[in-house]
């Protein structure tokens, strides 16, 4: 079997059997199985899900990081090797994300002699819902690691094309819910009540205002109601309607103050109707912050290996491998992937093609990485 088959042949194995954040405990044996089975030493880290794997000796130590969660999404790509797993599909591509990182593990034990330090492993559990770079850090998966790298599949990018940036790349991702109470009434009657939906509404279009009219326009920001319930039955005016939604922006100054806006905005509409608003605010992962220098070697790296590479533009989603660069510096980047259907879509098919060379970069990378004073 060809090494790119080999590779192939886990993706496909770890696409059949995708399993939910903190619930990859098939998923972890089988890394675990291909790693000790290729003679790689784990570390014996405290983990209930997840796999922390080390090559080479030394002081240095470089980490590389893959995410081995999948998604609640019942899957409908038609490919041969699709979900046996109802409702649970690797729609994000951290089935590739793990083979990528598995070739790189054989291509640098197979040089293990010739390291400059350590290059450890990460197959990190749990990053849809942003606790498994926490959960690894705890564990002391960062200990005495000088750098770390990670990727994410491009769906919109050709493969064989490679892009990243420094500074800001990924979003910060917060959440928000709004509940508004007014009171209840008959739907013939409504002067006798304080129409919960109406004021709703209103909440919903004065948000949109905080975008387009309270943050600079170079500034990136995104406020988005995704969530509106009230009400059982055609006619009765509803006491209570709950709104749910996420801001995303890249700056945490104005990333504070869209949270002040939006607590202004409800109370100021509250105040006009009569009625009360309760705001709750959830901070979720923090914006990726590549490191320019390391950011500025993984790219150099990929155009030398034969990538074609760009500058990444800003990506509005979250990124679990923020929480590492809040550590330690690093880079993460991104490996077009060609898929008709985006990420998250039950239809998301990346091109395979991708996985050989990739492994083959980061394992490069970590080698060159390994060497930087």
């Amino acid at each position: 079997m060809t090494f790119e088959q080999q590779l192939i042949d886990w993706r496909r194995e770890l696409h059949q059997n995708p399993e939910l954040s903190g619930e990859e405990v098939a998923t972890t044996a089988r890394i675990r199985h291909w790693l000790e089975s290729a003679g790689i030493r784990l570390l014996p880290y405290s983990l209930a899900t997840g796999v922390v794997a080390e090559i080479g000796q030394g002081e240095k130590v470089i980490a590389l990081r893959a995410d081995i969660d999948a998604l609640p999404i019942q899957e409908t790509s038609g490919v041969a090797f699709s979900s046996h797993n109802e409702g649970v599909m690797h729609a994000c591509g951290h089935d590739v994300h793990s083979s990528v990182m598995l070739g790189a593990a054989l291509l640098l034990k197979a040089r293990e002699s010739q390291l400059a330090g350590r290059v450890r492993l990460l197959f990190q559990p749990a990053e849809e819902n942003f606790t498994g770079a926490k959960a690894l850090i705890k564990a002391g998966a960062l200990e005495n690691v000088s750098a770390i790298f990670g990727m994410h599949n491009e769906p919109g990018l050709p493969v064989g094309t490679f892009a990243t940036r420094g500074g800001a790349f990924y979003a910060n991702v917060d959440r928000f819910v709004l509940r508004v109470q007014g009171k209840g009434a008959h739907a013939a009657r409504p002067h006798q009540g304080n129409d919960a939906i109406v004021l709703a509404s209103q909440l919903v279009i004065a948000l949109q205002t905080i975008a387009s009219r309270n943050i600079d326009t170079l500034d990136s920001v995104v406020v988005s109601v995704t969530r509106i319930q009230g009400g059982n039955t055609w006619n009765v005016l509803p006491e209570h309607v709950e709104l749910e939604g996420t801001v995303r922006t890249h700056n945490a100054d104005v990333q504070r103050h869209v949270e002040k806006r939006i607590s202004e905005i409800a109370a100021g509409l509250a105040s006009a109707f009569g009625a009360h608003i309760e705001v709750e605010w959830f901070n979720g992962p923090i914006t990726l912050l590549n490191d320019e220098q390391w950011a500025a070697f993984a790219m150099q790296v990929a155009q030398d290996f034969g990538y074609q590479t760009q500058t990444s533009e800003l990506h509005m989603g979250g990124e679990d491998f923020a929480v590492y660069l809040q550590n330690i510096p690093g880079a993460f980047v991104s490996i077009g992937s060609a898929s008709a259907y985006g990420l998250h879509h039950s239809a998301f098919n990346p091109d395979e093609s991708l996985i050989e060379d990739a492994a083959r970069y980061f394992a490069t990378l970590a080698e060159q990485a390994l060497l930087v004073n």
